[in-house]
């Protein structure tokens, strides 16, 4: 095919050629790769190869786990024992006088220079091992909510007993110095920890549950009524966790349930789930009139299919019914559903002052096995509906069960606040929790296991370039994995992400588009299977493809399953060196030398002597036999000492080369640097270190360029899928993206080799080759428009220098020929703008007329409820009425503009490696684009020329902005129905192997009240108190006539 560039293709292939052989002359000069490759030649014959068993590896890594958790489940029963023991060996008094460490109020003095009253002096002292923070390990401390008397009897009696605990604290952690944070949590509402945390009670304390929440949202609910039902709803949905379900369902003349798109169904309460319903309750409006027996049918009916059908938690079952009052006849509604079995408990909440209804609510209650409370502020929500939690325990409590219990992973907010957060690894942190008393729940005591010490225990060296592990749970969720990302940026600010801790693993491994990964792990399987996997690198601008082996196994006595991936060509064998220590430990002296600081060479976070020695300190001193307490992995370091003697060449050949290069020579390479599957890395300067462009490469702030505990670097990851002796380049910003220099690394069969350079000295080389080649001067690159790009379609140089980053709008479109081929990516951990759209996926729609007719009617509603409250309350809200509602205003509105999780697609622009020279016509409008494609030698680089006579701004630069998958709006409906099937979908998840959802022991005995009558039938009482300052196993009055209601334990 002829084409008219005014220069020939063989022209072409001659600058390709030229700048090619030039640029890979100075590269190999500048890193030494001829030599590192010569010096791992002459060793060659000495390595070992062994193959890698990936089951074998995986069982290996699942036992050690085992056993790690093993020792925090022993600690915690520790606690659980003494606890127990010192409530039994406790009388309780009601006049103890006792002071106590309180948390807020320690090291705190009056105005005279007093310690306040339970602010004794506390000596704190900021300890590695905890975050940092200031902790005094010798003793706990006690934190109690604001809404709780410090020096209540029960509050004194209950941190009295607990002072017991203390010894066991300190016992433990000297027994384990991997233990974090311990805890007590007190049933009375006080918290000890040591040294210092907050802590997860709810789902210790309770098995796993489906509920029903019903609301009332007729007119006699109007306003500050239906404020504290709305509060209500949302603390009952903070009560839930991952193993629990729930629906919500509103009521009036009619039932409709908050969300269309979950009707008839029970949904699990992960994040999502709960967030999504928060922001539905608060768009209930009240109007007509409240008929609460249908809405009992409703849940009876959903919660009936359920057990039936063997979804939901097959545990214990509830209904939640917020009411200003009942008034009609709902008994034929249990008698039919619930009687005599009451296999579902019925908790009712009276909202507000009025107690005309009262003793309906509470003949639900107690003929149902639930709990009746009433709730006239907001500030009495939290206490009243946490009581519903220890009426579910009580046949735990008999049982006199320990269960294990896992709660969701949460991220510990002082790794990811303050100016430590651009630091972050793996802050995720679980938490164990046990329960028992006797007669009551007395408590939880617990530990936190950090995930990023569990996931040490799966060494990255083991594991290849692009291998890993990763973790995940019996709801299908991801505890750890590299591609998890829990942190979003919003403006200057890292925050986690609302759903961090319910990421799905079939959102991270979403090539596996069967699920069978996902549902073999959630069966708790051993075994493997393999996949082929595109996985994004660089922030996605670019890809790999890979083809990975999973080897997956549970942990056992746990709720979880781990996986490890190797990734055919790189993690299916591993070479091992031998070297001697004397001669390795003399390389590893060097100055320019680092090892991984994430990586776990020797074990320097138990012992307090050796928390502030860094890895190479510690290898050093274990390898001089200088601290023989000191524990190493043998391997590794035998690894290491391997790579430091045949790399150590390398440092006498920079260090040479930065000697001969004169003041007034031309500067080319800012450093030269290496590393290898050891994590050792090398580098070195050949300019001062104040004229190094970017500062930040190869150190902790940047990690994409050193090795981490979850990856390789970035350029060794490039340089690894390259032949062996060629460069990748990757255009790097410094300080801003006016300031670009090229990265280019090469890769060894165990090591990458590369040099840092400044993109102006590239241009220069490159326009020079094009004036070298080519006797026709109206055939050079100075007359038409020649573009050097690397393999991604990423321009490196352009005549305008302006476009060094960009794509090539119209190489990357459709139009051309498949050169740059596009490959589509998705992100399911997203965080985008919300759009206008109702909440609820399954929202009608609705034409202007009407929409205009509902906003007006709402807002004459609105003024009929502010009048009727305005002459009830009078002036109590004159004053800074306005600001509240402004301020009401803002909040919603600042609420809307928040970013919220979704799920995007984006393009990534793979060039084709097959082809090493193409030609064509690009149609670009009234004109043709002739270009002519050329590999350049020994890279990942093309050489791009054009005929800049036709213009073909008519193709924009594809962007690589992420888009929306499946953004509702107005005019697609089918986008609706897709998501609503998407939402009610029930994922294969694995239940907790324990449920106590009733005991033959609770029942009610016919006490003094009856007068000799027989209790109302059927006797399936709950729990009905007159006074709420009494015990729960505290007979208390019933509410029918007089009568008694008792439990019997």
């Amino acid at each position: 095919m002829a084409i008219a560039l005014g220069t020939g293709e063989g022209t072409v292939k001659l600058w390709a050629d030229t700048f090619g052989g030039d640029l890979y002359n100075t590269l190999t000069k500048y890193s030494g790769s001829l030599l590192l490759q010569k010096k791992y030649k002459d060793v060659e014959s000495s390595l070992k190869i062994e193959e890698v068993d990936g089951l074998e590896l995986v069982r290996k890594f699942s036992e050690d786990m085992e056993n790690m958790l093993r020792r925090k489940v022993e600690a915690v029963q520790n606690l659980v024992e003494a606890a127990e023991e010192a409530d039994l060996n406790h009388e309780f008094n009601e006049s103890l006088v006792f002071d106590y460490y309180n948390s807020v109020l320690i090291n705190e003095r009056d105005e005279k220079g007093n310690f306040v009253e339970l602010g004794a002096e506390f000596l704190l002292e900021s300890n590695a091992h905890f975050s940092n923070l200031p902790v005094n390990t010798s003793i706990s401390s006690v934190q109690l909510p604001t809404n709780v008397y410090n020096k209540d009897p029960d509050i004194l009696n209950g941190v009295y007993m607990s002072e017991a605990l203390n010894a066991v604290f300190v016992e433990n952690f000297q027994r384990d110095p991997t233990l974090t944070w311990q805890y007590f949590g007190s049933a009375t509402g006080f918290f000890r920890i040591y040294p210092g945390k907050d802590t997860e009670y709810i789902q210790a304390a309770t098995s796993p549950k489906d509920i029903v929440i019903l609301v009332d949202v007729s007119g006699s609910m109007k306003g500050l009524r239906m404020t504290i039902a709305k509060h209500t709803i949302t603390t009952i949905l903070d009560t839930l966790g991952e193993n629990d379900f729930v629906n919500i369902i509103a009521y009036n003349d009619y039932v409709h349930y908050i969300e269309p798109c979950f009707k008839g169904i029970l949904v699990q309460a992960d994040r999502d789930n709960r967030e999504h319903f928060k922001l539905l309750v608060e768009e209930l409006m009240v109007k007509g009139v409240g008929i609460v027996d249908q809405a009992l049918r409703e849940a009876f009916q959903i919660l009936k299919q359920f057990q039936e059908a063997k979804q939901g938690s097959l545990c214990n079952q509830a209904i939640m019914l917020i009411s200003d009052g009942a008034v009609e006849d709902y008994e034929p509604v249990f008698e039919k559903y619930n009687w005599p079995d009451c296999k579902v408990r019925v908790f009712t909440y009276l909202i507000g002052r009025e107690v005309s209804f009262a003793d309906r609510m509470k003949w639900i209650a107690c003929n149902n096995k639930g709990y009746y409370t009433q709730i006239s502020t907001l500030a009495d929500t939290q206490e009243n509906v946490m009581e519903y939690l220890h009426v579910l325990s009580r046949p735990m409590v008999i049982n006199h069960d320990h269960d294990i219990i896992w709660t969701e992973a949460y991220m510990d907010s002082k790794l990811w606040t303050g100016p430590g957060s651009r630091k972050l690894r793996l802050p995720h942190s679980l938490c164990l929790s046990f329960q028992r008393s006797h007669g009551i729940l007395l408590g939880v005591v617990g530990s936190d296991v950090a995930l990023r010490e569990l996931m040490k225990l799966a060494p990255r060296y083991k594991l290849g370039v692009h291998g890993y592990a990763f973790l995940n749970t019996n709801n299908g969720y991801i505890l750890s994995h590299p591609d998890l990302r829990p942190l979003y940026r919003e403006g200057k600010k890292l925050k986690p992400k609302p759903n961090y801790n319910s990421v799905d693993l079939s959102e991270v491994e979403w090539e596996d588009q069967a699920e069978s990964l996902r549902t073999a792990m959630i069966n708790r399987e051993t075994g493997t299977l393999s996949m082929d996997v595109k996985v994004p690198m660089d922030k996605g601008k670019r890809v790999l493809f890979l083809t990975n082996d999973y080897f997956f196994t549970d942990i056992s006595d746990t709720p979880f399953s781990l996986g490890v991936v190797l990734s055919r060509g790189h993690g299916e064998y591993i070479l091992l060196g031998n070297t001697s220590v004397e001669e390795g430990l003399h390389d590893l002296l060097h100055p320019d030398l680092a090892l991984a600081s994430d990586w776990i060479y020797c074990i320097t976070d138990i012992d307090p002597d050796h928390r502030k020695l860094s890895q190479l300190e510690a290898v050093i001193r274990f390898l001089t036999r200088e601290d023989p307490d000191l524990e190493c992995d043998e391997e590794l370091v035998r690894e290491v000492l391997f790579d430091a003697v045949v790399t150590a060449p390398m440092e006498a050949y920079w260090t040479a080369l930065a000697l001969n290069i004169s003041e007034e020579a031309e500067q080319v390479v800012d450093m030269a640097f290496l590393g290898t599957r050891a994590g050792l890395l090398r580098s070195s300067l050949f300019v001062g270190s104040e004229k190094v462009s970017d500062r930040k490469f190869l150190t902790p702030e940047d990690q994409a360029s050193v090795f981490t505990l979850d990856s390789f670097p970035l350029w060794y990851r490039q340089a690894s899928e390259h032949p062996a002796g060629s460069f990748v380049f990757n255009l790097r910003w410094a300080e801003g993206p006016g300031n670009p220099r090229p990265c280019a690394p090469g890769a060894g069969p165990v090591s990458a080799v590369g040099v840092q350079m400044k993109l102006e000295f590239l241009q220069r080389k490159f326009w020079a080759a094009t004036r070298q080649v080519g006797v026709n001067a109206a055939g050079r690159c100075d007359d038409l428009d020649c573009f050097v790009i690397d393999n991604n379609g990423f321009i490196l140089i352009s005549k305008r220098s302006h476009e060094a980053g960009q794509g090539v709008g119209w190489l990357r479109t459709h139009h051309s020929p498949r050169l740059i081929f596009r490959v589509t990516m998705y992100d399911y951990q997203a965080m985008c703008r919300p759009s206008s759209h109702h909440h609820s996926a399954a929202q009608p729609l609705v034409s202007p007329i009407s929409a205009f007719l509902t906003a007006t009617r709402w807002l004459l509603q609105e003024l009929v409820l502010f009048l009727l409250e305005w002459s009830v309350w009078g002036s109590r809200y004159d004053r800074g009425a306005e600001g509240e509602c402004v301020e009401r205003q803002a909040h919603k509105q600042k609420k809307q503009d928040q970013l919220q999780p979704c799920d995007t697609e984006y393009p990534v622009f793979v060039y084709q490696p097959a082809i090493r020279e193409a030609n064509g016509i690009i149609e670009c409008g009234p004109c043709q684009k002739v270009f002519v494609v050329q590999q350049i030698p020994n890279s990942n680089l093309l050489l791009l020329v054009t005929d800049p006579t036709c213009d073909c701004s008519i193709f924009p630069p594809v962007l690589q902005e992420a888009t929306e998958i499946l953004t509702l709006t107005v005019a697609s409906a089918h986008n609706a129905s897709v998501k609503c099937d998407r939402m009610r979908s029930q994922k294969l998840r694995r239940r907790p192997d324990s449920c106590h959802a009733f005991h033959p022991e609770v029942r009610v005995e016919a006490g003094p009240g009856w007068a000799g009558a027989s209790p109302p039938s059927p006797v399936c009482l709950g729990l009905c108190p007159a006074d709420r300052s009494m015990p729960m196993n505290t007979p208390v009055p019933a509410l029918f006539g007089g009568n008694m209601c008792v439990y019997a334990l």
